[in-house]
């Protein structure tokens, strides 16, 4: 997988917000907010290909949590931005 072009983090009121630049990735029905621990995902992958392992691996590294836990979420964060169109 790897993050659609046009995409970018932005800080808005202390919230994480991911909002699309460029007219064909506009939806104005739906706003991106991401929590501490997908930040963390989202600046280490966003330049690259990854897999939910490679997320994972994130989540493993940041924070004091067990392998299957981590790859359990990781999967989940990764079809939650495959179905918000963040992925392609």
């Amino acid at each position: 997988m790897k993050i659609k072009p046009g995409f970018k983090l932005r800080d808005i009121c202390g919230e994480h917000i991911i909002v699309s630049e460029g007219i064909e990735n506009i939806d104005f029905n739906r706003i991106i907010s991401i929590n501490e621990s997908a930040l963390a995902v989202w600046n280490a992958v966003k330049d690259i290909e990854f897999t939910p392992a490679d997320m994972a691996a994130v989540l493993c590294n940041e924070y004091n949590v067990d392998e299957a836990t981590a790859l359990a979420d990781a999967s989940e964060l990764a079809e939650a931005w495959k179905e918000a169109g963040l992925c392609e």
